[in-house]
């Protein structure tokens, strides 16, 4: 191993109680992460966040301090959640942070912007801006990202998908 080399590269570090993240990454100080989740290598939390339990959190995914994450959440990767709308403001008391509900999902290269908050099971699609919130059980798509379908919609193309896939193999 080179000198500049790290022995934790690429290589997973137990969080305590189910949790781990894949280094290198960085957790920042008086983050709560719940039991089991992952966190991706290159991933940035910034100070103050909360993770629910079982939420899964891909590489180079960054999280402004402050941000609220309830369980079972996905971050896709790339994925950016914001906190400050006049940066750099360099005050934590105008900072919004975002709040995700339970079971949500972010896809990859996601924006979501300071001060919006995402639904229970509601989708925020790859590569979307959020400019506003979404309530529960919706897919928000598009830059600046709208309505889409119902989670149930989604749900059933989802399905659809596993079936077709399934018949060819």
């Amino acid at each position: 191993m080179s000198k500049n080399a790290s022995p934790f590269h690429g290589q997973s570090v137990d969080l305590g109680n189910g949790s781990i993240a894949w280094s290198p990454c960085h957790i920042g100080s008086e983050t709560r992460i719940g039991g089991n989740c992952s966190i991706g290598s290159l991933a940035h939390i910034g100070r103050n966040v909360s993770i629910g339990d079982g939420c899964r959190i891909q590489g180079s995914a960054y999280i402004a301090d402050g941000c609220h994450l309830g369980d079972k959440v996905f971050i896709g990767p790339n994925a950016t959640l914001l906190n400050d709308k006049y940066p750099p403001s360099g005050n934590p008391q105008q900072w919004q942070p975002v709040h995700i509900a339970e079971a949500a999902v972010i896809g990859g290269g996601a924006t979501v912007n300071a001060g919006c908050s995402i639904g229970r099971r509601s989708v925020l699609g790859a590569g979307s801006t959020l400019t506003r919130s979404i309530p529960d059980e919706e897919v928000w798509v598009g830059n600046p990202a709208v309505f889409l379908m119902k989670r149930h919609t989604y749900d059933e193309k989802q399905r659809q998908l596993d079936i077709d896939t399934s018949r060819e193999n």
